[in-house]
Parts: C-alpha cells; structure tokens; sequence
C-alpha cells in the first residue's frame, strides 16, 4: 500500500536544530535505501504559491502571497507499508526526530486499486 505522509511543525515550537536536521536527513536515506519513501520534499511558503480553482468551467490561477494561514504543511513523504499500522511507526519515528507538529496519513490509490468509494459520483 502507498500513502502520503505531510506534517506540519507547531509554529509556537523553535526551528529544528542543525543536528534535528541531521538526524531527519539520516532517517530519510535509510528509509529510501529500504524501499520504505518512494519520494519526500519540503513544500514552498504561501509567499511564493499559486492557488487554482474551478468555478463553473472557468479555471483561474492566483499567484501568492496569501493570506496567513495557522495551517501550513512544511514536507510531506510517499511512503510504502503492508499496513496503516505500519505507515503509522514510520510516522511516529519521523515526529519523534522531527519535534512537535501535527500530520495527516492518506492512502494512495493509484490503478486497479481504486475503490469505487473514491470516484467522483460514489
């Protein structure tokens, strides 16, 4: 199974420090050498985005900045495991480098795997 991991730090806690960094770099080379992240990256500030959106068939593109917003994702990882239980240990292992903050877990569906559940119109 394939899910997406994002985290966010707490924004009252204090910036990473040079070994936090260290040791997230080290934990994120092993998990890639095991096969576990397929892919991992730290995600721009609101200041440099671009926001799309539909409406009625029109698709417009705002450029940032935005306004501030208390829910930002700093990084995020597409991990592989046999289990949500599993995905949620290698989540805990990264937050307990990582330090205070919040993520989320979905799972990824991709080809075949899809469930109807998850189509538009279901």
């Amino acid at each position: 199974m394939k899910f997406l991991m994002t985290y966010a730090a707490d924004p009252c806690a204090p910036p990473p420090t040079p070994e936090q960094m260290a040791e997230i770099g080290k934990y994120t080379a092993e998990m890639i050498k095991a096969g576990v992240v397929l892919m991992t990256g730290g995600l721009t500030r609101p200041t440099r985005g671009t926001q799309v959106k539909m409406t009625t068939g029109a698709f417009t593109v705002t450029d940032g900045p935005f306004p501030e917003t208390k829910e930002l994702i700093d990084g995020f990882a597409l991990i592989t495991a046999a289990s949500l239980e599993e995905a949620l240990g290698h989540c805990e292992r990264f937050m307990t480098i990582a330090g205070d903050g919040v993520g989320e877990i979905l799972q990824v569906y991709d080809g075949p795997d899809i469930p109807p559940s998850n189509l538009p119109g279901h």
